[in-house]
């Protein structure tokens, strides 16, 4: 219950139950206290700004300019009624015609789908300086979470990219390849620990670190042991994974401090040695292709510093990407809820504000007020110190 109540409303009773004399304020020997919260209703307010033109005794009129916040056109909507719009485009995946009807009926302002519309990509115009600081501080982070997945624009299969750390989010439409990781602007100076699933594609980043999420690694495992049953060797690489990200969380948690030589020993052996009797059991294929085991055991063969750097770094580096998994779902839920984006030009103004926002919200603003910093001229900007 609040300490100081916005209001107060004091119930007396009319009269004494026991011989009916009128009893008043001045009666009183104590209370019983209830509190309701409520929100008073919203209505739309028209305010009225009128740039008079004055005459001088020289003869001379000047004129007033109409302030910077006021559109050009005789009637628009204020900074208040665009965060709100914006809000439940981008934050709660309400399509345009819906947002439109919600404000319609709790405000009583009787906006277009076409102006709903067109706040999106007024929105990411004036979160493009924050998100041009999110980009730079990523670039500079110790650790960096990349992932990928499909998403639709109109009829077209198109692929989304994210770049994200515990402070920070960014997004970015792009081919899946390369050049289009390249595109966000991060991986190509990032020289941090990347963490990320086995695609090729962020093999072509030699010069940060790489951390191969355990969690892909243990359902590939798990996948494999379902097609043979009767081999042992993916059970053995899954407990030491598992074991080894165990001791890691007890540092993390402040448990232990690092994980000792003796367990460190006894999964890193487990885990070679299951390599080594996989590799036996499923020798290689002529010609390029090769089987499903094969090239997962190659690729942990291969990768091993990348697959268990978390367990060098137990303090820093995380076992998994899940986190990066994450960052994507809201575009999923995009999907789901208000159906594809009919352009790039506004898929694009979507991830960036959306970029923001999430970004925003890591350091304990709403969302709300993140997007009505931004139609108020006071942007939030991530602040440097929190980089990594």
């Amino acid at each position: 219950m609040a300490e100081m109540p916005d209001a107060t409303e004091d119930h007396l009773p009319a009269s004494c139950t026991g011989c009916g004399s009128a009893l008043g304020e001045g009666d009183s020997i104590g209370f019983e206290r209830r509190q309701v919260r409520d929100i008073p209703l919203v209505t739309v307010t028209v305010t009225e700004h009128r740039a008079h033109r004055c005459r001088c005794a020289c003869g001379t009129v000047t004129a007033s300019a109409m302030p910077e916040t006021v559109a050009g056109s005789p009637s628009s909507y204020g900074p208040n009624l665009r965060a709100l719009a914006v809000y439940p485009l981008v934050f709660q995946h309400i399509p345009v015609e819906r947002t439109a009807r919600l404000i319609r009926d709790v405000t009583g302002a009787e906006v277009s789908t076409g102006w709903v519309a067109s706040l999106l990509p007024e929105a990411a115009g004036l979160v493009e300086d924050s998100v041009d600081l999110i980009r730079a501080l990523l670039v500079m982070g110790h650790i960096l979470h990349a992932d990928e997945t499909t998403t639709r624009i109109a009829s077209v299969r198109r692929w989304l990219h994210v770049a994200r750390t515990d402070f920070l989010t960014l997004l970015h439409l792009a081919p899946r390849s390369r050049a289009g990781a390249d595109a966000g602007g991060v991986l190509p100076g990032y020289r941090g620990v990347l963490v990320h699933d086995s695609l090729s594609l962020y093999a072509g980043y030699p010069r940060c670190g790489h951390q191969l999420c355990g969690a892909h690694l243990i359902r590939e495992l798990t996948a494999i042991e379902e097609d043979f049953p009767d081999q042992k060797w993916h059970q053995q690489i899954r407990w030491a994974l598992a074991g080894l990200n165990i001791q890691a969380l007890r540092v993390r948690s402040g448990e232990i401090t690092e994980i000792t030589p003796e367990a460190l020993l006894l999964h890193l052996d487990a885990f070679h040695q299951g390599i080594t009797v996989g590799l036996s059991q499923h020798p290689r294929a002529e010609g390029r292709k090769q089987s499903t085991a094969r090239n997962l055991l190659e690729r942990l063969r291969d990768q091993a510093h990348a697959v268990l750097r978390f367990a060098d770094d137990p303090r820093h580096v995380p076992f998994t990407n899940n986190c990066g998994e994450r960052a994507l779902r809201p575009v999923k839920t995009q999907l789901k809820i208000s159906g594809c984006h009919q352009s790039e030009h506004g898929a694009t103004a979507w991830l960036t504000v959306r970029s923001y926002l999430d970004s925003a919200r890591k350091h304990g603003l709403s969302a709300f007020d993140a997007i009505h910093r931004a139609f108020t001229d006071n942007l939030w900007m991530p602040p440097i110190e929190q980089a990594a």
